[in-house]
C-alpha cells in the first residue's frame, strides 16, 4: 500500500495557471526495494489528480525519504510533463 513519503511546501503552477500540492509517494516491491513516484494535487478540486510512473527504486524507505528529501522545484517541471504522458 502506498505511503506518504514527504508533501512540499512549494506549490507546482502549471502552463495553464493551475496550482498544485506536489507529494513524494512510495511501497515497498515484492523484492524488498522501494519505489516512489510522484503526485500533482490540484487546488481545484475538479481537476485530475496527475502521477507519474516510477521516479526511483532505493533499497530502503529511509533511502526513499532521502531522495524525496532532495527534490528541488525545478525537477517538478519534467515530473509534471511524465505524469501527463501515463
Amino acid at each position: 500500500m502506498a505511503e506518504l513519503i514527504q508533501k512540499y511546501t512549494t506549490l507546482f503552477r502549471d502552463e495553464n495557471g493551475e496550482t498544485y500540492t506536489v507529494v513524494a509517494s512510495g511501497e515497498q516491491s515484492p523484492s524488498g526495494t522501494w519505489e516512489g513516484w510522484l503526485e500533482f494535487h490540484p487546488m481545484d478540486k475538479t481537476k485530475p489528480v496527475w502521477v507519474t510512473g516510477r521516479e526511483t527504486t532505493q533499497p530502503g524507505k529511509s533511502a526513499l525519504e532521502y531522495w524525496a528529501s532532495g527534490l528541488e522545484p525545478l525537477y517538478f517541471d519534467g515530473a509534471f510533463e511524465r505524469a501527463q504522458a501515463t
